[in-house]
């Protein structure tokens, strides 16, 4: 039989397993109300009047664009007006992205922030019991080898004692050797097992393949803004592309 339990501020009677019913129904649209309060905090762009009157200005800005012919200097203060119309939209569009963004971005790190302290003692747990086992295996390889070569040793001498007295002066005492640490341990609760992880280390770059030596973009990119084409570098041509830059006033 299920034991009851009395709710003080209901009056009435329940399941203790189940809990009270009208508290959970209370909890449940509280925690609704906040929900629909935190996403009324962000509204949706397209009910900001501002981005849809951009957006609308955009879309003039686009067929003028895609039906625009340069052919002398006016034409390009023409496009030079609409690029700065442009970068103006651009600015204020993305101060609008990232002013939408900015509190579910606080919400999210908040979260990440919180589950990162409660998780702080599994994960350490998690890799306190892996270095052990690890730890372990290493220790256990080592003395099965050091183990196996003491054998190859002692067997190594009674052979050179065979064939330079024809008899051994005393039996060869060969040392236990450690069984392997198991690839795999299965429990009633679950099963540690060894899986292969391959990595690689660059012992001499010079013998590298030509295939595997990625150029380090970063920096041929800060040597060309900084030197142009003044500093040479073999196998790297330095160039120019100029690109337009827009100043709205």
């Amino acid at each position: 039989m299920e034991g009851k339990g009395f709710c003080q501020k209901h009056g009435i009677e329940f399941v203790l397993t189940e809990g009270c019913p009208q508290c959970l129904a209370e909890k449940q649209g509280e925690e609704a109300l906040e929900s629909s309060e935190s996403k009324a905090l962000v509204p949706a762009a397209g009910e900001d009047v501002e981005v849809q009157n951009i957006f609308q200005q955009s879309k003039r800005l686009l067929e003028y664009a895609e039906s625009r012919v340069i052919k002398d200097v006016q034409d390009i203060k023409m496009a030079t007006d609409d690029l700065a119309i442009i970068a103006k939209y651009k600015k204020v569009m993305e101060e609008k992205r990232k002013e939408y963004l900015r509190p579910l971005q606080e919400e999210v790190k908040a979260i990440n922030d919180n589950y990162k302290f409660w998780m702080q003692p599994i994960e350490a747990a998690d890799r306190i019991t892996r270095e052990k086992i690890l730890a372990f295996n290493k220790e256990q390889e080592r003395r099965r080898l050091e183990q196996e070569e003491i054998n190859r040793k002692r067997q190594e001498a009674a052979e050179q004692e065979m064939k330079l007295n024809g008899e051994l002066s005393e039996s060869v005492n060969l040392v236990e050797v450690a069984p392997p640490a198991p690839k795999r341990v299965s429990t009633d609760m679950g099963t540690t097992g060894m899986v292969d992880n391959w990595k690689y280390e660059v012992i001499d770059f010079a013998l590298l393949p030509d295939e595997y030596k990625v150029a380090d973009t970063s920096m041929l990119n800060a040597v060309a803004k900084k030197h142009h084409d003044r500093k040479q570098i073999p196998g790297v041509r330095f160039y120019n592309e100029p690109v337009i830059r827009v100043n709205a006033k």
